[in-house]
């Protein structure tokens, strides 16, 4: 099934993004939930992977809805994300739960400002799914608990913290280049070429305009940049 013609291919790509991110993380905190140090840890991270699961299945459903098939609009966005996680391997449990929340976080600040040049629906459900209130509260808490616990942690974990910007500002580009379509997305901002991501001047130019999300989130577990 192919989109429909009223509708951007832009969306169907941004949407195929956000699907199989969302079914990897839902993948990631299922390993995690395993994983945990205690049976009040395994039963949170359980239920933010059922959360993440039912994120997917909204965005596949949204699909269907603008004439897309599901699989075939994830498909391209399958390397560039496994490779992304397979560069950012985590050593840790708590690594782990960093790269859950400042990893996933810009990635996601990166996605809703494309979501913001999207027809409505797709800018509300995208900014639905990408909501952080659940998920950064745990990791927030536990964090700064691990933290208090091992004060070492905190620069180990900081250095962490910046190269998974640097490995998620590298995935963005290399979606950009991959699908010039969804990059051109936010070309339309006004701003002309000098302010799309057509390139890779442009993708960095946009990860510098969110910096301050990922300083605020390294704050609130007690982290700095």
């Amino acid at each position: 099934m192919n989109p429909g013609p009223s509708v951007d291919p832009a969306v169907t790509d941004l949407l195929g993004l956000l699907a199989y991110a969302e079914l990897g993380s839902f993948f990631r905190l299922t390993d995690d939930a395993a994983l945990a140090p205690t049976l009040k840890d395994k039963g949170r991270l359980a239920s933010l992977a059922a959360e993440e699961q039912r994120r997917y299945e909204r965005l596949r459903e949204r699909l269907v809805e603008v004439g897309a098939e599901p699989e075939e609009a994830m498909a391209p966005f399958v390397e560039p994300l496994d490779s992304w996680h397979a560069r950012t391997e985590p050593q840790s449990w708590v690594e782990s739960l960093v790269k859950t929340y400042v990893g996933d976080g810009i990635a996601g600040d990166f996605y809703r400002k494309v979501a913001e040049l999207a027809d409505p629906d797709t800018s509300v459900l995208v900014e639905t799914v990408l909501a952080e209130d659940s998920r950064g509260a745990f990791i927030s808490e536990t964090v700064r608990a691990a933290v208090a616990e091992d004060p070492a942690l905190a620069g180990r974990l900081s250095l962490w913290a910046r190269r998974l910007v640097g490995e998620a500002l590298s995935q963005a580009q290399q979606v950009a280049v991959a699908r010039p379509r969804l990059a051109a997305l936010l070309a339309e901002d006004g701003g002309g070429d000098d302010a799309g991501i057509g390139d890779l001047a442009g993708v960095t130019r946009l990860f510098g305009s969110i910096a301050d999300r990922h300083v605020a989130r390294l704050e609130t577990m007690g982290l700095s940049d």
